[in-house]
């Protein structure tokens, strides 16, 4: 579950937004003399109410949202899609902030700088789209934070979801940024959204140096029924999958004790190494 509590900030944030408030009307007569001052002072002002508004919203949606979820397995994608929404409302309140302090009328501006701001769209077309796909994938359930995905020529393991990029480590313990509009545009295999004990291992090998599938099974069925990882079956089998022009394909299907991707990719790596093994020592 994630946690979800008004920080020792918010305190700090309404101390400071009841002592402005209170000062409009004790220090009148001193914000009467120093107009620049006031700006400052309205325009802080403005953006802790709006920003007081933002955390408390936060904080009542993911309450109720834990709250009735809370018997079951709890997705963060809604809580992180929250906070995201939080920080751009807050991020646009700040440039607000700006044009009060600075005497400046935000409606008069932004119907002024319309045409600009059309243009501004045209040119971050781009990012403004992996944005909207952001916050679409975070307020969705097909994947969360912890996921392990194959996308395009990817894969590994979501470990944080941006406004711009699905942030993947991968199987070498390298960091890549994956767009968001890419999950959108390309076939995604979410490797963790089923959990289940069997474990299906593949691999191909050249045509011309096809496996002696009876040889290798030999090879492997000793060492897999000592595995304590592995529910033995005396059924095993190595499979053609497929034949190719040039490949043949294999699999192997195995039941583990648990569903532990992590357990899995372990047990594929010993097995994909026994074979490995066995054909260097054929060759």
């Amino acid at each position: 579950m994630v946690k979800n509590k008004l920080s020792l900030s918010f305190v700090f944030r309404c101390a400071v937004w009841i002592a402005l408030s209170y000062s409009f009307v004790g220090l009148a007569s001193f914000y009467e003399k120093n107009k620049i001052i006031l700006h400052f002072a309205y325009a802080l002002n403005t953006f802790l109410t709006a920003n007081l508004l933002i955390s408390i919203g936060r904080f009542l949606i993911v309450s109720l949202y834990n709250r009735k979820h809370a018997n079951h397995d709890v997705r963060g994608n809604f809580v992180l899609g929250i906070s995201r929404v939080a920080t751009v409302l807050n991020a646009g309140m700040i440039v607000i902030t700006l044009m009060v302090a600075l005497g400046i009328d935000p409606k008069e501006f932004i119907t002024s700088m319309t045409i600009v701001a059309m243009a501004i769209a045209v040119i971050f077309r781009e990012y403004i789209t992996n944005m909207i796909s952001g916050l679409l994938v975070m307020f969705s359930d097909q994947f969360s934070i912890g996921d392990h995905i194959k996308i395009s020529n990817y894969q590994g393991k979501i470990v944080d979801i941006t406004l711009a990029n699905i942030v993947v480590r991968d199987e070498d313990d390298d960091v890549v940024l994956i767009p968001n509009n890419l999950i959108f545009t390309s076939t995604m295999v979410n490797k963790s959204s089923q959990k289940s004990n069997k474990l299906i291992v593949k691999f191909e090998l050249p045509l011309e140096k096809p496996l002696h599938v009876q040889s290798v099974e030999n090879h492997l069925r000793p060492i897999l029924k000592i595995n304590k990882n592995i529910i033995w079956d005396d059924l095993f089998k190595i499979k053609v999958a497929e034949i190719g022009k040039d490949f043949v394909k294999y699999k192997i299907e195995l039941n583990t004790i648990s569903s532990s991707n992590k357990l899995h990719y372990q047990i594929q790596n010993e097995i994909l190494n026994e074979i490995l093994l066995f054909r260097t020592r054929e060759d």
